[in-house]
């Protein structure tokens, strides 16, 4: 038990006793390669993300279901971010599309809807509802309508890698 603490003892004069050495004031530099400097720190990604990588909004084609449960009618509509469709005394417009990338899990799909309608008797239209809405999870946000429903069933768009 004794030797081990005279080795550290010695070990440790050697090592100060090398730090009391005089330099002539110029320090060495020393070039490292840019790819041993890269290797060595695996914080950074090698290649850093762009961005705008999927594709633009005003590219994305969302799929929205309307139902009439008055006479149980269901109907699909392909809208872009940015237009309105009207089918009878409803307006359906669409705002936004989002869905999330194929190596991220959960797999998303929502989508940023208005939902305007006109009751009988009424001159204009009036909102019902404006906000997200998950093919997923429908019951995140649900439009309150007696008479219609509306949900997501797509958001077509692609990503980097997608062919």
């Amino acid at each position: 038990m004794r030797v081990p603490a005279v080795f550290l003892s010695a070990i440790a004069v050697l090592v100060l006793s090398g730090c009391e050495q005089e330099t002539d004031g110029e320090s060495e530099s020393v070039t490292v390669p840019v790819e041993a400097a890269g290797a060595t720190d695996a914080a950074e990604p090698s290649t850093p993300l762009e961005v705008g990588q999927s594709t633009p909004m005003a590219e994305r084609v969302a799929t929205i279901g309307l139902l009439n449960k008055r006479n149980n009618v269901t109907k699909d509509f392909e809208l872009r971010p940015g237009e309105s469709v009207e089918d009878g005394p409803v307006i359906l417009t669409l705002a936004a599309c989002e869905r999330t990338a194929p190596f991220e899990m959960p797999q998303e799909t929502g989508a940023f809807v208005q939902v305007d309608v006109r009751e009988r008797g009424d001159d204009e239209h009036t909102r019902v509802f404006s906000g997200w809405l998950f093919k997923e999870n429908p019951s995140l946000n649900v439009v309150e309508h007696p008479i219609y429903d509306v949900w997501v069933k797509n958001c077509a768009m692609a990503f980097p890698g997608d062919e």
